[in-house]
């Protein structure tokens, strides 16, 4: 295999990764949502009475929990750091990789930011 071929398969590789990725969370998230959907028939077909609480109970992956924009907030600036990090430790002799990589951690710690903002907002109108 010569470089042109290599060079040419790294991004294709790239993508195939992300795709097959978001395939599989959608796959097992969509599964999931089916088999709860499936115990529910299955229990009503068999006259069960399903407490409102049961049900609640069942779908309660699907309620956000009150600190997620916080983790979420923290995960992204923990990427931007460690982008940053990885910027630093590139050996270029001009800076100009360094500030390049900064630029690009910008946009996660940027996003980061965000969810932490949201969090203080939506915390203080429902206060």
């Amino acid at each position: 295999m010569n470089e042109g071929t290599l060079a040419l398969l790294v991004p294709f590789g790239f993508f195939l990764l992300v795709g097959v990725s978001l395939w599989m969370v959608l796959h097992f998230r969509t599964k999931r949502s089916l088999e709860i959907q499936q115990t529910l028939r299955i229990a009503m077909d068999k006259g069960l009475e399903l407490s409102p609480e049961l049900i609640d109970q069942m779908g309660a992956s699907n309620k956000p929990h009150p600190q997620k924009d916080v983790r979420k907030g923290i995960v992204w600036i923990a990427v931007a750091v460690g982008t940053a990090l990885f910027g630093y430790c590139v050996p270029d002799p001009s800076n100009q990789a360094f500030s390049a990589i900064l630029a690009i951690a910008a946009i996660p710690l940027a996003i980061g930011l965000g969810y932490l903002a949201l969090h203080r907002f939506t915390r203080a109108q429902a206060a």
